[in-house]
């Protein structure tokens, strides 16, 4: 059962950290200016450059960084156990790549205009965050954070996330349950700004996957589709990303508010 009702009946946000209005990130174009804001800095040509840009290899220095990268990440549980020192050296590493970064265009044909290849699209699953409202699934005391996801097909990009009880996952040989949350958002491109990626929020859904091991898709699901807001534009409102990073197999990206980046693999599919 879908119901039509305003984002604030429910708090979207705590319960599906992607569902926050705002996002902001480091934008860059070239790396001298990857510590400066997307819009502190003039308009750039990289668009005349795209398909040079797509084809660009990733530099091997950053192979070994993105090495590092996953091993820490897998060490930490994707930063729900990280401690101080661990977060520190992410966030060096993740400086190191964002330098590197071999797509300055990452946010090309987002909107769904393009003809060619649009980096973003495809299956990311993520591996790491430093976002709070991300972190804090992790102290639900009933559902744990399962697989997180980012399926992007443009425009369309939904987020998923996967819970599961607490308890299974301390348990592993009882019969599995798995809930299923989807943020659904329309993209955007944004002008001169490369590397930046607008969102629109459409609606949010709760789907029950597994019950006692026993496919659920019988069960119908929850959700609330947001209204749409007058003046509010994807290509200029405060809903956005970032990219950091960007290459055939790994996505950086940081977001305005809460705050925060998020580290993602690109993988075949999201079955849970």
């Amino acid at each position: 059962t879908t119901y039509n009702a305003p984002p604030s009946d429910i708090s979207v946000r705590r319960l599906l950290p992607f569902a926050g209005r705002h996002c902001r990130a480091v934008g860059r174009c070239i790396p001298a200016c990857s510590l400066l804001l997307a819009d502190d800095y003039a308009p750039s040509d990289c668009d005349d450059h795209s398909e040079t840009l797509s084809a660009t290899p990733t530099p091997p220095e950053a192979e070994a960084l993105k090495s590092q990268l996953l091993n820490l990440c897998a060490s930490y549980d994707r930063g729900y156990g990280s401690t101080p020192s661990a977060r520190r050296r992410v966030d060096d590493i993740v400086a190191e790549l964002t330098d590197l970064n071999p797509i300055m265009d990452g946010a090309r044909g987002i909107d769904g205009t393009a003809t060619g290849d649009v980096p973003l699209e495809g299956i990311w699953r993520m591996v790491w965050t430093t976002a709070v409202d991300v972190l804090n699934l992790g102290a639900n005391p009933v559902l744990a954070p399962a697989a997180i996801y980012q399926k992007i097909d443009p425009p369309m990009a939904v987020n998923i996330i996967d819970l599961v009880p607490r308890i299974q996952s301390l348990l592993p040989g009882l019969p599995p349950n798995v809930l299923r949350a989807e943020v659904t958002t329309t993209a955007y491109s944004r002008v001169n700004m490369p590397g930046r990626v607008g969102l629109v929020f459409n609606s949010v859904k709760l789907q029950p996957v597994e019950v006692m091991g026993m496919e659920a898709d019988a069960l119908p699901p929850v959700g609330i589709n947001f209204p749409k807001i007058p003046g509010a534009d994807g290509s200029s409102g405060p809903g956005y990303f970032d990219i950091l990073y960007l290459d055939a197999d790994t996505l950086i990206y940081k977001q305005n508010d809460p705050g925060g980046y998020f580290v993602l693999t690109k993988v075949d599919d999201c079955d849970p």
